[in-house]
């Protein structure tokens, strides 16, 4: 017991280092298909990080872990969840073409509310009212961030929060997988699945890729690719207790990366609201700690 105790406290920095630069990847990635928004309908970068990103996926499941690990015994669940995700990425894509990266970043955090809330409908679990207080403590920061009735309220700060959906039933849908499937091929139907779907909508907006932008899609299949696996791996490596909060850091990446490209400043209410979701889902991560114990 203390061997593992031991072992478990000098993981423990690696962990955090690894979701930190995880996240740092996810952040760079946004930035960057924030960038091609410009210049390319967001259906399309999403077809085209995933088209990038696919090989890549299967040349690492092919090196590390052989062909076998390219099959799955839950193709149907695969397909749904392929949906989810390429509908989440395609209406935060349409969210950076309006809103500043911090907050479309920050309202994407509302996630762990709603997974809160879906796990007792879609899960079956039973949430108390301490956890439910912190969902409604979310939703207050949310509704800070969007401020609807106000003068500066646009109907595109919606777009992240339907990300934020999506991304909470794609995370709850993993429940349904068996814990025998390695997460390479769950990362790879993940991606394999939104190109396809985004596909034929891709090609009917389709706008001729310059060779300028062709670094700028390898970039953003290469950071993707990287920041999810390394957050997975962080989860492996250590409680999610102790590096769950650390996916915060995100806010302080887009922050930095939207004032050096686009000199974005967060206004107060941007920042008041970060501020409350984050202390929300913290809350919800400190919860599910006490629960498992």
């Amino acid at each position: 017991m203390r061997a593992l105790t031991a072992l478990n406290a000098r993981e423990t920095p690696l962990a955090v280092a690894t979701i930190c630069a995880g996240v740092a990847f996810l952040v760079a990635n946004d930035a960057v298909a924030k960038l091609l928004t410009d210049r390319y309908a967001p259906i399309q970068i999403v077809f085209m990080r995933n088209l990038l990103a696919v090989p890549i996926i299967t040349a690492v499941i092919l090196v590390a872990l052989g062909p076998a690990s390219l099959r799955t015994w839950h193709f149907s669940l695969h397909a749904l969840r392929g949906a989810l995700m390429v509908t989440g990425a395609w209406l935060y894509f349409t969210a950076l073409i309006y809103l500043p990266l911090a907050e479309a970043t920050a309202l994407v955090f509302s996630a762990p509310i709603f997974i809160t809330a879906l796990s007792v409908p879609l899960l079956g679990e039973h949430v108390g009212w301490r956890r439910w207080s912190a969902v409604l403590l979310g939703f207050v920061g949310v509704i800070v961030i969007v401020r609807p009735g106000s003068a500066t309220f646009q109907l595109a700060a919606l777009l992240p929060v339907g990300t934020a959906l999506c991304y909470a039933i794609f995370m709850i849908s993993a429940r349904w997988i068996d814990r025998s499937e390695r997460f390479w091929t769950m990362m790879l139907f993940a991606m394999l699945f939104p190109m396809i779907y985004a596909a034929p909508f891709a090609m009917a907006h389709w706008t001729p890729v310059q060779a300028g932008d062709i670094a700028l899609f390898v970039a953003i299949a290469v950071f993707g690719s990287l920041g999810l696996a390394l957050i997975g791996q962080a989860f492996r490596m250590a409680p999610a207790a102790i590096v769950a909060p650390f996916d915060y850091t995100a806010l302080i990446w887009a922050t930095g990366l939207g004032w050096l490209i686009w000199g974005d400043v967060p206004m107060t209410w941007t920042i008041l609201g970060a501020a409350i979701i984050v202390t929300s889902g913290i809350i919800i991560i400190l919860r599910e700690a006490g629960k498992d114990r």
